[in-house]
């Protein structure tokens, strides 16, 4: 088997989660790490038994033996660096959301394509192997035609500073949320039903000192084969994440839940240790998430990744989505801003 060579742009909190999950692919291996500090490239090379750091973008895309390019980079750098790599022609995966708004993601779009080289979109949420099963649960007709679909992403807020900073990151809990829902409603349904209208209400409720962005948000969108999605996002809720899907068809109906219906519970009196991601306490009860980077899909989607670029084969998730993404909830903030349906524009 060919091993892959990699270069993780980023060393912050996805980053250490592609690490996990790449853990346990085969035929690859994590060449160099670049961070924009050259103290965190060197601490998360020695954490994960990199080889290389730096903190030269350049002289990292300029390796001829790097195969694949991770984009784990806060919002505000995923354009200038795709497009870097896609003028070097190197092949890119990167992160959610693919851009901070609808014009970033369509000159992402337009220049990995126009390079002709693999580009992937990073949504865990369609490589989760509970929505996966659920996909396979629908595409034999298990619950006739899809016609609602819900979908819940909520925890207390950004573990990061950045991104309370709406003006960095292109928008509050909708723009940080929202695209593992609106991905997820696409994936059920089928991407060729493609969201035509949708609503939006956003409100700061709690973290109005922390940001000028929306700290909750409601998404209704409306499918042009007549479904119904709708996305429930907060950065409010206590308890650690919650992640949950309903797809519900003319002839049944699927639930998915992998953060509160974990297959243990623990009630401690002193500190578990780490329980799942934004937990807000780790003693009394608590659902710890074992192997949480399989559960979410960051392992599953690592894998196809690598298996596509060892394949010269075309991501199932690619910039197109991402920009798919993008259009849906720029969507959204227009319609939070009139009050009204709006159309999604691609």
């Amino acid at each position: 088997m060919k091993t892959v060579s990699i270069a993780m742009l980023g060393s912050g909190f996805v980053a250490e989660f592609y690490m996990q999950g790449l853990r346990d692919v085969a035929g690859q291996q994590v060449a160099v790490n670049y961070s924009r500090s050259p103290a965190h490239a060197r601490e998360f090379a020695e954490r994960w038994d990199i080889p290389e750091s730096t903190s030269n973008l350049a002289k990292a895309i300029a390796r001829d033996d790097i195969e694949l390019f991770i984009i784990a980079l806060p919002n505000e750098a995923h354009l200038p660096v795709s497009l870097e790599l896609s003028r070097a022609r190197r092949n890119q995966v990167c992160t959610k959301p693919l851009a901070r708004s609808r014009a970033e993601a369509r000159q992402m779009l337009q220049a990995a394509v126009k390079s002709g080289v693999l580009h992937g979109y990073a949504e865990t949420e369609v490589f989760a192997p509970a929505v996966v099963k659920a996909k396979e649960t629908i595409d034999p007709g298990g619950v006739g035609r899809v016609i609602w679909v819900r979908s819940r992403e909520s925890h207390s807020g950004p573990h990061s500073a950045h991104f309370w900073d709406i003006e960095k990151t292109g928008g509050g809990a909708m723009n940080d949320l929202a695209p593992h829902c609106i991905e997820a409603a696409r994936y059920f349904f089928g991407k060729q039903d493609r969201v035509s209208e949708v609503m939006a209400w956003l409100g700061t409720l709690v973290h109005g000192k922390r940001t000028s962005g929306e700290d909750n948000a409601l998404l209704v969108m409306k499918m042009s084969g007549g479904g119904i999605a709708h996305c429930e996002l907060s950065w409010t809720t206590k308890g650690g994440l919650d992640l949950r899907n309903e797809i519900h068809g003319s002839e049944g109906s699927i639930f998915t839940d992998v953060t509160r219906g974990t297959p243990i519970q623990a009630f401690t009196t002193r500190s578990a240790g780490y329980v799942v991601e934004k937990a807000d306490i780790d003693f009394g009860w608590t659902r710890p998430l074992p192997e949480e980077a399989f559960t979410y899909g960051y392992q599953a989607e690592m894998r196809h990744f690598v298996e596509c670029v060892r394949a010269g084969q075309t991501p199932r998730e690619s910039y197109a989505d991402g920009y798919a993404v993008n259009c849906v909830i720029e969507a959204g903030y227009a319609s939070a801003r009139t009050g009204r349906w709006t159309r999604v524009k691609y």
